[in-house]
This record gives C-alpha cells, structure tokens and sequence, in this order.
C-alpha cells in the first residue's frame, strides 16, 4: 500500500461521489482491501454535497492511508468529479468508479491489470455489468441508449454507463472536456486513435441513498451530447505516424 506522501503509485483509484452519506466510507475500506499490497493511491471528489459525505471521508482518511479527498466548492457533476480526480492522480494509470457502491472494488484490479499488461495502443479497459441489478425500465432505457450511440458513434462499447473503467491518465487528458464525457469516453478513444478492451464485471444493488438522475434526465442530455460528440468525430483528422529529427 502506498500513503498521501508517496509521489509516484501504479495505480489512481478515482471515485466521485455526491450525497453518498454512508456508502463513501465502507466503499472506500473495500477499494483498501482490493488493492492491499499494491502502489496505489484513491482520490474521493465530494462533488458539493449536502449531507455528511465530506465529514465522514475526512474522518476516514486517518484510518486510510492511501486515501485522498478533494472537495468542489459548487455543484460541477459527475464528469468534472473524474476529471478533477484524474488532473490530481499520480499514477498512470486511472481508475474509476462510481460512488454509489454498484460497482464491486474487487473487480477493479483485474480491470487494472488488464490495461497494465496492454500494449501501448490500447487507452481504455471498460467493465460491462454481467449482472446488472438495477430496475427494469432502467435495464431497458440503457439497452436502447447503447445501441443507439453505437450506430451514430461506431463506437464498440456495450455498456458505457459502467462507472468502473480503467485508462491512462495521459491519453485521458488529451480527450476535449465536456459534461457527461464519462459516458463518451470508448468513442473519444478511438477518435484519438486507440483502442479499449472491455471485461465482464459484478454490479449489486445500491444499498443507501437515490440514483441522481431519471432516465428522461439522461435521455435530454444524451439527445445534446450525442450530437455534440458526432461532430467532435466529423472534425477529426489524424497525422499517421509521427517523427522526430
């Protein structure tokens, strides 16, 4: 295990969270116990919550070496939690969960791993929800989502509503920034030219707290970003290998 004062850990575990009063803690021990015996290093964003989310994460740190927590002074959501833990991570390689608990930390070595042992062309091992327990309508929403981002995108992905990912740092931070890029990130991948591989993951029920958005909360957005990364991909051109003399 690494510790706040370690400059260089492998791995940068990333974990939004908003409102997740009672879940960012135990997440946080599971994410200590996955990773044990490994360099690492886990950032929690607190996205501005209102309840106690921040205090308890604070408490916790004394009891968790390896972790770290940053703090929004507004409401920014999702997508700026990740990109304002991956802009503080010191590992190349990153990666991300979602805050509720869904998604088991135990998977996330594995997904580590598998992007470690990558070559240099692959940017992005996504997990897809073997499992997924969430409801029905839900389940369905997000089947209809994916295959229709997948015709317009030609992307390859089949679940990118799964916050576990892994990916490298450097190639993230080349991608252009925009709300909701969390759910783009396959598609922004392979814009820039690389790959993404993607693994099967457990998923469980969300034990505390709500889901933060309705599904036509994220058919609104989807419509806009849709939209927004069609054309990021039309204006896109590529220079081939590149030389140094």
């Amino acid at each position: 295990m690494t510790d706040r004062s370690a400059s260089s850990p492998d791995i940068s575990v990333v974990v939004p969270v908003h409102d997740e009063s009672g879940a960012a803690v135990p997440l946080a021990r599971e994410i200590a116990e996955a990773f044990a015996g490994r360099s690492y290093e886990m950032i929690f964003v607190n996205d501005a919550s209102r309840d106690s989310t921040l205090a308890e994460l604070q408490a916790a740190m004394a009891e968790l070496p390896a972790l770290r927590v940053l703090s929004h002074g507004t409401n920014a959501g999702q997508s700026r939690a990740v990109r304002t833990g991956v802009l503080a991570a010191r590992a190349p390689i990153v990666v991300t969960l979602d805050g509720d608990g869904q998604n088991p930390p135990a998977d996330a070595p594995r997904l580590a791993d598998a992007l470690l042992a990558a070559p240099p062309s692959v940017a992005l091992v996504g997990g897809v929800r073997a499992k997924r327990q969430d409801s029905n309508a839900k389940r369905q929403a997000s089947v209809w989502a994916n295959r229709i981002r997948r015709k317009l995108l030609g992307d390859d992905a089949d679940d990118t509503g799964c916050g576990l990912k892994a990916f490298r740092r450097d190639v993230f931070l080349r991608l252009p920034y925009f709300d909701h890029i969390h759910r783009y990130l396959p598609a922004l991948m392979i814009r820039e030219g690389y790959e993404n591989r993607y693994l099967e993951v457990d998923h469980r029920h969300r034990e505390t707290g709500r889901s933060k958005y309705t599904n036509w909360g994220r058919l609104r957005a989807s419509f806009s970003d849709l939209l927004g990364v069609m054309w990021l991909k039309s204006r896109s051109r590529r220079p081939g290998a590149i030389s140094e003399f």
